[in-house]
């Protein structure tokens, strides 16, 4: 009876989601990208073992419902409906029978979508199978476990070149990188990409992902999911007819329902670069399409990294890039270069950063190598992505000229250091000298744009604030802190730019003229002059009924019966942090991936045996200690694989792990007693 209890014990419904969960999703997540950044070049064929894991399911369907709901939902807040749900979502997409962009028929549906699919009437069905529509919640899910599972591999093999779309690397990685990398250069080429972002061959696609995954189920599913077409609504031919405008009723949100990105959020990505701001969508991929179009231009990376060794030509007599490797430490790039000329006893150097579809080369040499190189990539995108690019497209730039990249201006500043050293004999000489600088600066330019499609302001030589009317209904208090919030973004987006104070000190300008424009209209003031005479300087105080000024205004203060208004922030130039120069280093990787070089690194055996060497060197072991030192780690091992049934036993029914501190036998041990305490 025993063994039969035994083998009704084992068998487990394969159905049944509590024996399922066996495992921590992010633990799994974890391995993978330790396997993948072990042996990067090693190419993946068994990503379907990986797709049956349902703790992934489980960790997708968190995350998506985040992004629904607000807040992240814990494994004991999902009910159980949803997770069969989620199971048969699982199968479906094992067995061939998930279909993409599906409007009616779900394996799985959002926590919050409530809608009665039976109950619905032809024309609302109608509506929704000829309308644009979000994506689908099980379609997201899916996308969310197919990134998981490429996102590691990719990663550990794209190009430290490339920097849009990609985990630990942002817009300011690459301003860093330019001010390091690139100060030496005098011919820049900027080129502009963004069109392969838009989409592309489905066969170039899939040829690019099985470069490095030969998984059948998984290439089938994203083909599957490029080949379907979006549904998008038709527009209305013909006049349209004119509606009498109907009274719109004020929303209330519910209890669960996130509130709308605030208006400094709004207004912050109203300043986003030309380089950020197209985000590829292909098919019905959705957060994986970033993943695939770098996929799609590592290959560019590649190719470009090439021409750079090839490119590379030493000069003895050069102050940088002077070593026959070309290595970056060679000389300091940030140091001021004398005589910056490209005649031809300089150094022959080039480097290449990509940003999404946006990429920028900087040549050192004669100008007419730039324009090889520009046609040699011409040709490259030509053949290789059916990308028809000209001259015009691709111009080539001096250093002298000012070169706009994520909307800072790359220049050169001349510069008078002071040169000290020390001559023959000990006496101290200083020389003034002359050199160059890269500066990396903010458009203001490009700000007052940005301003002025925001309707902040108009004109261009002498900018006038407009009066911001959307803040009309709130309050005063309220109105400062969204302001003070786009403020404090601002100030860290222009972090590594040289003329930070500036450009801060002038978008507060036009914030507090644009709020004082728009308090002088709302309290009927006539003038900036007077809000500025009651609210002060930075509108700290309340304009509603005159009280800034009064006695009883603080005193309601002081007791908690009215809101305090926060000034404006940065009124004053001197109040803007400084330019952060810290220095960047070289072969800079994001913090994540130094980890986990580091951890395969100390797991590797000949990190052990390196070590083990420098501590005989220093005398602090002898051979003898090492070998015990590996019997005592192998019996270690022993013991706590044969006990460890017992240890797993022994938690779950709330034991004491003092209770493993027992003995092996003579038979099990090889005749003598080793006790794991003694360990």
């Amino acid at each position: 009876m025993s063994n039969i209890a035994m083998q009704r014990r084992v068998v487990t419904d394969p159905d049944d989601v509590s024996t399922l969960m066996r495992e921590d999703g992010v633990a799994i997540c974890s391995t993978m990208w330790i396997d993948n950044f072990r042996e990067p070049d090693k190419t993946v064929s068994n990503l379907i073992d990986y797709l049956r894991h349902f703790e992934l399911w489980v960790l997708a369907y968190q995350k998506v419902s985040a992004d629904e709901i607000g807040t992240f939902m814990p494994k004991s807040a999902i009910q159980k409906p949803a997770l069969e749900d989620l199971l048969a979502l699982r199968n479906a997409v094992l067995d061939n029978r998930f279909k993409w962009g599906s409007r009616l028929d779900f394996f799985v549906r959002s926590p919050k979508d409530k809608t009665d699919l039976q109950g619905l009437s032809k024309r609302k069905i109608r509506a929704i199978l000829t309308t644009t529509q979000p994506a689908a919640f099980q379609d997201r899910v899916v996308q969310e476990v197919l990134l998981m599972m490429l996102e590691p591999i990719y990663e550990a093999r794209f190009s430290q070149k490339s920097y849009a779309f990609r985990p630990g690397r942002n817009a300011h990685t690459v301003l860093r990188v330019i001010r390091r990398n690139f100060a030496g250069y005098l011919w820049y080429v900027k080129g502009d990409l963004s069109t392969v972002l838009d989409g592309m061959n489905v066969g170039m696609v899939i040829n690019a992902l099985m470069r490095d995954v030969r998984d059948k189920k998984v290439i089938d599913l994203i083909k599957s999911a490029l080949v379907t077409p979006v549904i998008t609504s038709r527009p209305d031919v013909g006049v349209k007819k004119k509606t009498k405008r109907k009274y719109q009723k004020k929303k209330v949100l519910a209890d669960d329902e996130p509130k709308p990105d605030p208006y400094w959020l709004q207004t912050f990505f109203g300043f986003a670069p030309e380089e950020a701001d197209k985000l590829p969508s292909w098919g019905h991929l959705g957060v994986l399409s970033p993943l695939l179009a770098n996929i799609c231009l590592d290959e560019l990376d590649r190719w470009m990294e090439g021409k750079i060794k090839e490119f590379y030509k030493p000069s003895k007599s050069d102050v940088i890039w002077n070593s026959p490797e070309g290595g970056e430490e060679q000389g300091n790039t940030s140091w001021p270069e004398f005589v910056p000329t490209s005649g031809p006893d300089k150094t022959r150097k080039m480097d290449y950063i990509r940003y999404g579809g946006h990429i920028l080369i900087g040549v050192r040499g004669p100008r007419a190598d730039a324009a090889i190189l520009r046609k040699q990539l011409i040709e490259f995108c030509d053949q290789k992505y059916l990308l028809k690019l000209d001259n015009e497209s691709l111009p080539i730039e001096h250093i002298t000229k000012g070169i706009m990249f994520l909307d800072h201006v790359l220049c050169r500043r001349v510069v008078y250091p002071t040169l000290r050293y020390t001559a023959t004999g000990g006496k101290i000489i200083s020389e003034k000298g002359v050199g160059t600088l890269l500066s990396v600066t903010a458009s203001l330019k490009q700000c007052i744009r940005q301003f002025r499609k925001l309707e902040f302001l108009k004109g261009d030589r002498d900018p006038d604030p407009q009066p911001c009317f959307r803040m009309f209904h709130a309050t005063q208090a309220h109105t400062n802190a969204q302001m003070n919030k786009f403020l404090g973004t601002m100030v860290e987006w222009y972090r590594y730019a040289d003329n930070r104070r500036k450009v801060v000190n002038f978008c507060s300008y036009i914030m507090r003229g644009s709020l004082a424009k728009l308090y002088a209209a709302k309290y009927k003031l006539r003038s900036r002059a007077k809000v500025y005479k009651i609210a002060s300087r930075n509108l700290s105080r309340p304009l509603l009924g005159k009280k800034g000024q009064s006695p009883e205004y603080h005193n309601l203060l002081r007791m908690g019966l009215v809101d305090s208004i926060d000034g404006l922030q940065y009124t004053r130039m001197s109040l803007v942090p400084e330019t952060d120069y810290t220095p960047f280093p070289s072969g800079w990787r994001p913090e994540h991936e130094k980890v986990l070089l580091e951890y395969i690194r100390l797991k590797d055996p000949k990190t052990l045996e390196e070590q083990r060497s420098c501590l005989q060197e220093l005398g602090l072991v002898t051979p003898q200690d090492y070998i015990s030192m590996l019997v005592w780690n192998y019996k270690r091992n022993a013991i706590m694989a044969n006990h460890l049934p017992k240890l797993n036993a022994d938690n779950n029914n709330g034991s004491s792990q003092e209770n493993l501190t027992h003995s092996k036998t003579d038979e099990e041990d090889g005749g003598e007693e080793f006790h794991v305490a003694q360990l």
